[in-house]
């Protein structure tokens, strides 16, 4: 299996209805094998997230990048996608295996003990957030960086979500993430592919 992705770019059920989603995707996924969109929507319907997830197979295979499903192994097995995400209310890692086969299998993690389990569990990768506070989440503190840096200890790689932004890329790398994962920093930016980009520089540079 080839390496994780560095940026995940994740969309959300109003993304997924943008006229210009197509746009962004492939803006995104021109970054190449360092990118994976996500095809998330959580009252989306099974047909759309399959539409979805087959149009981002279309974008994101010329250039290399991955494509990750959420929730859904047997979408993600279906349109040939690289993996799936799994939140806390999802299938175990051991079923979603049984249904997707090969291709990385991400849990959502909020803290240490999850992320723990989700080691113990079989994790590949782990999608550890709120790092920072974000309008996602309003009110909710963000984990910090101390507590990236601990979960990124424990040796699986770790990807951060909330609050993301290309200003913080660096600062997260610093903490031990294998990469960073984000929203509307991504799919509202003017240019989404300089955004990736910004995003990943810090990964790029040496340390």
């Amino acid at each position: 299996m080839r390496p994780l992705p560095r940026l995940h770019a994740i969309t959300h059920d109003a993304i997924l209805q943008d006229a210009d989603l197509g746009i962004r995707a492939a803006a995104i996924a021109a970054v190449g094998p360092a990118a994976a969109l996500h095809v998330r929507g959580r009252s989306s319907s099974a047909a759309l997230l399959s539409k979805c997830a087959a149009r981002f197979i279309s974008l994101a295979t010329p250039a290399e990048a991955a494509v990750i499903v959420n929730a859904r192994p047997d979408l993600a097995r279906a349109v040939g996608a690289q993996g799936v995400q799994l939140g806390s209310g999802d299938l175990s890692v051991a079923d979603a295996r049984q249904v997707l086969g090969r291709g990385w299998i991400g849990r959502s993690v909020h803290g240490v003990d999850e992320a723990r389990d989700a080691i113990a569990e079989g994790a590949d990768y782990l999608l550890l957030g709120s790092i920072f506070e974000t309008a996602t989440h309003p009110g909710q503190p963000g984990l910090g960086l101390g507590v990236l840096a601990e979960v990124a200890a424990l040796g699986t790689p770790v990807v951060a979500i909330g609050g993301v932004t290309p200003g913080r890329s660096k600062e997260i790398r610093d903490a031990g993430a294998w990469g960073v994962a984000a929203i509307r920093a991504l799919w509202d930016a003017p240019d989404a592919y300089a955004a990736a980009m910004e995003m990943l520089a810090p990964w790029s540079a040496p340390q």
